[in-house]
């Protein structure tokens, strides 16, 4: 049986990666590899801001996966506030489009997870004499 490909990465390297393509003439090359994983995992989107151009090349790579293969995307940012760190709200509300037309959104409310280890930690030091 054949299973599914995937692909995880920090969403400021999948840009990075993708301007450095796009200067070496590379890019559709580069689009292509990342179009053809069936479930793409982008970590981190909006934890950095965006050039112009990478949000547009950002943009091309979700255009080419729409309604096509699986996106997941994590983030810290609620979708309203995208338009802050993509830096243009026509391509992020065509953006978002797509990337909620048939999609779950899922949010998560509450302390970091990582937090509450640290904090239990803390609670937990000894006190020094």
């Amino acid at each position: 049986e054949k299973g599914y490909s995937s692909y995880f990465c920090m969403s400021t390297e999948l840009v990075d990666r993708l301007l450095r393509a796009n200067q070496k003439g590379t890019l559709e090359r580069v689009l292509k590899q990342y179009a053809n994983y069936d479930v793409l995992v982008i970590d981190e989107v909006g934890y950095l801001p965006f050039s112009r151009d990478g949000a547009s090349l950002l943009f091309q790579l979700i255009n080419m996966r729409y309604e096509k293969k699986s996106t997941l995307i994590t983030t810290n940012i609620p979708l309203s506030q995208w338009s802050e760190f993509l830096q243009d709200k026509k391509l992020t509300n065509a953006l978002l489009d797509r990337l909620v037309h048939h999609s779950k959104v899922i949010s998560i409310t509450g302390k970091s997870y990582r937090m509450k280890d640290y904090s239990e930690k803390k609670t937990k030091t000894p006190k020094s004499k």
